[in-house]
């Protein structure tokens, strides 16, 4: 059975089609709640997560962590192995059931929620025996799936402009679930209900563009648990058959035309480009945002943890910028593309856990949806508010900036919630016409927002 194709106005045809309107479940198109910023720990074991969760997210004011894969998967030591699952089981290199629903209570009582991400397009590639002792060939998993339940084209994708080819055929070899099933529906959909009911806050649906978006819309209403926070993963090319709008009816969708452009800013030193960053992209109240992802860091579109300062500033303009919904990607550290997560403490990036991340995530809570203001920008450096809620300046220079910045700030001394030592160590005083004196060292940040100044107390960052 084909999956059904869909133009581009899906949500008008979603709403005509009664999928919406069959379900009590509304999309949310950014993660509710004022603590809007997610941290997306790949391939962390879900005991470290829940650390991270009491000793850094829940304190530095995260409002969500993405976890990696938790189904029963292949086994193997690279990263993608969790990409290809075997059964619904959750059994997988990271942890098994009772790992993971201590995580989510863990996480829950830190004041972070849970976003789970659901490999739910596709199986594996082979045959062989899961992470959880399960036997399964290509085509057969035994309880779950069989030869019917996939779809008879059984080749690679080879035209992203032809959308039966990319919908319909296999993603690097890996078989492709009919979609269009209401058998495959019902046991993805009991998949994600079982996770609700382990406490997950909502999904990332990975590969979703070789869903149609009829499809992904139609399994998130037959689920009987009110789905959640929902962002689906749909890679945007020009020209191709299948693109990002398509998906919006049904919740956020992931942005990856905005790291592409951070890179492109960032490296041609126009920093001034990025004021209009959203512009041609999904609405802002669409788009989830992210410098890199475990893919981008992998195929070089992106700025990554290797470009050292410039990648950190483009985090801290991400959390600052009111376009979208901020994603803080985690990894670890690799030499081969392939290579599976560390084994212990060591490796890691860490970057959720910098001091300039952890205080701008202070910041993007503090302003909230204040509008843009105080723009000012010269090659490769930037300023601007966030009306009278915060200010940040951005140097991405060789030498010091030395400026004064007019800003909608009220007089007092604030701290710099985005330097590298953390907490209120460097001080900038905005005086009575709202005028501040700023240096702003090389490569680096200078962030003000009114829960921290200097007569704060409580946090390192100042009010949650």
């Amino acid at each position: 059975m084909k999956k059904r194709l869909l133009s581009a106005s899906t949500a008008a045809t979603l709403a005509a089609s009664g999928l919406i309107a069959a379900t009590p479940w509304h999309a949310q198109a950014a993660p509710p709640g004022e603590k809007s910023v997610t941290a997306t720990l790949f391939e962390r074991p879900f005991t470290s997560v829940a650390k991270e969760c009491t000793n850094t997210l829940g304190p530095a004011g995260y409002g969500y962590v993405e976890v990696s894969p938790a189904t029963e998967h292949i086994q193997g030591d690279q990263w993608w192995t969790s990409y290809q699952p075997v059964s619904y089981k959750i059994a997988s290199r990271l942890g098994g059931r009772d790992e993971f629903a201590k995580m989510v209570e863990t996480c829950e009582a830190a004041g972070v929620k849970v976003i789970a991400d659901a490999v739910i397009n596709h199986m594996t590639s082979g045959s062989g025996t899961g992470t959880g002792g399960t036997r399964y060939t290509k085509y057969g998993y035994p309880g779950l799936f069989e030869d019917a339940d996939f779809h008879g084209c059984r080749k690679d994708i080879t035209d992203y402009t032809n959308r039966d080819n990319v919908q319909n055929c296999e993603l690097l070899g890996l078989a492709d679930l009919d979609t269009g099933s209401e058998k495959v529906r019902g046991a993805i959909a009991g998949y994600l209900d079982d996770l609700r009911s382990l406490g997950v806050a909502g999904f990332r649906i990975d590969a979703a563009k070789h869903m149609a978006a009829a499809d992904v819309a139609a399994i998130k209403a037959k689920m009987t648990q009110d789905p959640g926070f929902w962002v689906s993963e749909v890679i945007h090319g020009d020209g191709e058959a299948v693109q990002p709008g398509e998906y919006t009816g049904i919740g956020d969708v992931d942005e990856f035309r905005y790291g592409r452009r951070l890179k492109s800013a960032f490296q041609s030193g126009d920093l001034g480009s990025l004021r209009t960053i959203g512009d041609g992209m999904l609405g802002s109240g669409a788009a989830r945002t992210f410098v890199d992802n475990w893919d981008t860091e992998r195929n070089g579109s992106t700025l990554t943890y290797k470009d050292g300062a410039a990648y950190t500033l483009a985090n801290v303009f991400k959390l600052a910028h009111p376009y979208g919904s901020p994603n803080i990607f985690s990894g670890y550290t690799f030499s081969e593309p392939d290579a599976g997560p560390p084994s212990g403490a060591e490796g890691w990036t860490n970057t959720h856990a910098r001091p300039e991340i952890t205080g701008m995530v202070g910041f993007r809570n503090a302003v909230g949806t204040a509008e843009l203001t105080n723009w000012w920008s010269e090659g490769q450096a930037l300023a601007f508010g966030r009306g009278d809620k915060g200010f940040v300046a951005l140097n991405n220079g060789d030498g010091e900036l030395n400026r004064t910045f007019q800003t909608s700030l009220a007089p007092g001394a604030y701290c710099n919630v985005a330097a590298a030592q953390g907490g209120c160590a460097q001080k900038v005083t905005v005086d009575a016409d709202g005028r501040a004196r700023m240096t702003v060292p090389a490569r680096g940040a200078v962030a003000l927002h009114v829960n921290a100044t200097a007569k704060t107390t409580g946090t390192a960052h100042g009010r949650r």
